[in-house]
């Protein structure tokens, strides 16, 4: 039975499907009266998200990679644009029915086909926990470093502050996000103030902003420029391209379409250009300063002459690091792991599957320096996610026509069973989109493809699909 409200969204009882080898309590439809997410919350969960380290870094990699400030952030503004496309069509499925990303996916890649894009976006949160952890951990290793000076020459001092900076994430995630949940409204103003410091010890250091913002391009032609700016564009879709496709992970929880289209468009590009502004006219300012862009903010922290300002800042970067790892790197991947194996797998099993991914997958290594970042992670694994988000979208707006049986969604032998649970089409259609995007990295005159990588796999797989199910119908 289900139940439609006057926001058009619909409430579908499987209480008496429980005993199903394919929902729990973290993977069921929510409830209509769960469903209390406005605008403002939507604004605020993008906020919280894009104020953080890796936004910071987005951003001054960039201008360590030779772009003056306007087209660091024009290319910046102009990605998240972008990507804020598919993330709001992704999102209508999760608002209208209140289906987190993983069943979303059954309704292309079948019951346990699902599995694959849930597993592809799972790892790569993994290596974004990782990530987050690892400057979390540095920030540490700096802060003792502080508090006893002899700690800066112990040579194992950076790894085992990444070891309790882990540990302090797996605390939590064992707690359960509420245990966090007073931390994160003070999270982004942290992050923020922090932000300001930097720019204004910038400010002061050089006499104002017009050393700045009248650096000049490092590119001597337009064809570097292109060359650039290309796979930087692809990696800021890239950034958040795997929000873009467990956004119903959140807007499940939404209490209509329109809160979540304009809680996200308001909450996503503007913030992301503001705090990426600030990386931009700080990371500028090494130049000047130091003759070299330090684009790790940890680093340059400890440049600064004032042990309390130091110290102040790395707690703000610490505790900010934290919760948005929790918010952004946790809640989904524990989703994905858990639809593997919905009856053994919840919400804090997930968690730790993640947890222990994320050094597996040595996060050191993947933010060693700006081109590894960009051109290397971010684009790298756009590759396999914009292929998924093409077959979803082609799936729910073209083919299903953003109707869906709630409840086969959650049983064997329904309507998204397809051949012994995988929907072989969707499976082709990955393979070709993910195979034409990577196929730059062996072909060097075709690097053009790789360098477009989440929007070729994207276009090849919307279109390889809906040819493949057109012709089976």
């Amino acid at each position: 039975m289900s139940l439609f409200n006057q926001h058009g969204l619909i409430e579908t009882d499987v209480s008496d499907i429980h005993g199903s080898s394919l929902i729990n309590q973290d993977l069921a439809p929510t409830k209509i009266s769960e469903r209390t997410w406005g605008t403002y919350n939507y604004a605020a969960l993008w906020i919280g998200m894009s104020v953080c380290i890796p936004t910071y870094m987005l951003a001054s990699g960039l201008i360590a990679g030779g772009m003056n400030w306007w087209q660091a952030l024009l290319t910046i503004t102009l990605g998240n644009i972008i990507v804020l496309v598919p993330m709001i069509l992704n999102a209508h499925a999760g608002t209208k029915f209140g289906i987190p990303f993983p069943i979303l996916a059954r309704v292309s890649f079948g019951t346990l086909g699902s599995n694959i894009p849930a597993l592809l976006r799972g790892i790569v949160a993994c290596g974004w926990f990782g990530i987050q952890t690892w400057i979390g951990g540095q920030a540490l290793n700096s802060m003792i470093a502080i508090l006893f000076p002899a700690w800066a020459n112990f040579e194992l001092g950076s790894a085992i502050s990444f070891i309790i900076f882990w540990l302090m994430n797996v605390y939590f995630i064992i707690k359960g996000t509420e245990s966090i949940k007073w931390l994160e409204s003070l999270a982004a103003p942290f992050l923020i103030l922090m932000g300001l410091v930097l720019l204004y010890w910038a400010y002061q250091k050089i006499g104002g902003f017009g050393p700045i913002l009248n650096q000049p391009s490092k590119f001597q032609t337009s064809a570097d420029f292109w060359k650039f700016f290309i796979p930087s564009l692809t990696g800021m879709v890239g950034f958040w391209a795997t929000l873009s496709l467990n956004i119903p992970d959140f807007t499940r929880f939404a209490k209509s379409q329109k809160s979540q289209m304009v809680g996200q468009a308001i909450g996503l590009p503007p913030t992301m250009a503001l705090f990426s502004f600030i990386g931009i006219a700080v990371t500028s300012a090494t130049v000047i300063i130091f003759g070299e862009a330090i684009w790790d903010p940890v680093v340059l922290l400890s440049k600064f002459d004032s042990p309390i300002v130091i110290f102040l800042s790395l707690v703000s970067l610490l505790v900010a690091t934290l919760t948005t790892n929790i918010a952004a790197n946790v809640v989904s991947p524990a989703n994905d792991f858990s639809n593997l194996y919905p009856k053994k797998i919840n919400f804090v099993r997930g968690g730790l599957i993640t947890a222990v991914i994320g050094i597996v997958m040595m996060p050191w290594k993947l933010i060693s320096d700006y081109s590894a970042y960009i051109f290397g992670w971010l684009i790298g694994y756009s590759s396999f996610l914009g292929p998924i988000a093409g077959i979803l979208i082609c799936d729910y707006f073209l083919i299903r026509k953003r109707n869906l049986i709630v409840r086969d969604l959650y049983l064997r032998n329904g309507n998204y069973e397809y051949k012994k649970g995988f929907n072989l089409q969707a499976i082709y259609s990955l393979a070709a989109g993910v195979f034409i995007a990577l196929i730059g990295l062996i072909v060097p005159s075709l690097r053009f493809l790789y360098d477009y990588a989440w929007f070729v796999g994207f276009a090849v797989a919307f279109i390889v699909y809906f040819i493949l199910v057109r012709k089976k119908v």
